[in-house]
């Protein structure tokens, strides 16, 4: 799905106000049924992720996370210590006290508007500093947040994997499936290659032949895209909006192309319009493998 740049900021526009839940996704579809349900959600998560970028530093001062954070002053009935949180702001222990099965941490997350996740990690880490001997590791941390159950306190391990389940933008759930749909758009385009019979060489022949930055596949034959000569093609299981397009770009794509020549990028879930605007200094942007691929038997035909 290819937008324009007025009609992104549209729909950028109307996530401003909504919280990150799948709630807001399913608004969002019925706002532009026009648009698919992967480029919203893609659209959806990066507009998210630029927003915690911006907020990140409050959430990370020392009197934020003591805010956060419930220090421990007793078992409660039976169960593991918990933390307690300052007169002030004490949400969190009273939620708990009254229900520790309760969505207590995650609602405080949408409270403050700060990715669950994230605030799952930072009560973890504060939890650990306060009863490990030595500070939490950044392995340990990312162990317990992918399987919540290493967790000492069992009551902060299920506000954890609260937080974690219902987080559709941050998290080790997230990342897994992220990294699932990337692979599975890579094999997708492995598989239209070998269907159009074009010879290449993939991204672990080339790490294997020395090259440390590669994409995702070179044309050991060059071929022609809307008369553009392409050498090589990267794989984006997302939309490419301005602020990723030119991170990749200067990240990746012009990397590629110093080393290997024009290429193709073929960003799934769409773009901005606009970004194309590359083609005559050597990179393609298309939203699907082009079906208009000229060979050199074409040519010499």
């Amino acid at each position: 799905m290819i937008l324009t740049k007025a009609q992104y900021e549209e729909i950028a526009q109307c996530l401003v106000s909504v919280p990150p839940t799948r709630q807001s996704l399913r608004k969002l579809k019925q706002r532009f049924p026009s648009q698919s349900q992967a480029t919203l959600l893609s659209i959806f998560s990066q507009e998210y992720q630029k927003h915690i970028k911006r907020t990140h530093a409050k959430h990370h001062t020392s009197e934020a996370i003591e805010s956060y954070y419930q220090r421990k002053i007793e078992h409660l009935k039976g169960k593991c210590a918990f933390l307690e949180i300052r007169r002030s702001a004490n949400r969190y222990l009273n939620g708990v006290v009254k229900n520790g099965a309760a969505p207590v941490l995650l609602d405080l997350a949408n409270e403050v508007d700060y990715a669950p996740s994230l605030m799952a990690r930072l009560i973890l880490e504060r939890f650990l500093q306060e009863h490990e001997e030595t500070a939490p590791s950044k392995s340990v941390i990312n162990s317990m947040l992918r399987d919540p159950s290493q967790i000492p306190d069992g009551v902060l391990a299920n506000q954890v994997y609260q937080c974690i389940v219902n987080d559709c933008c941050y998290g080790p759930l997230v990342d897994c499936i992220k990294h699932a749909i990337g692979h599975e758009h890579e094999v997708l385009l492995r598989d239209l290659l070998l269907e159009k019979n074009l010879s290449f060489l993939d991204e672990d022949q080339l790490r294997a032949k020395g090259y440390d930055k590669t994409p995702d596949f070179i044309l050991q034959v060059p071929v022609a895209v809307e008369g553009h000569i392409i050498h090589w093609i990267e794989s984006k299981a997302s939309f490419g909006d301005e602020c990723s397009h030119h991170a990749y770009l200067h990240d990746q794509f012009w990397s590629y192309w110093n080393r290997f020549g024009p290429g193709l990028v073929i960003y799934w879930y769409g773009f901005i319009q606009e970004l194309d605007c590359n083609r005559e200094r050597g990179i393609l942007l298309k939203a699907c493998f082009p079906t208009n691929i000229v060979t050199l038997c074409h040519s010499l035909a």
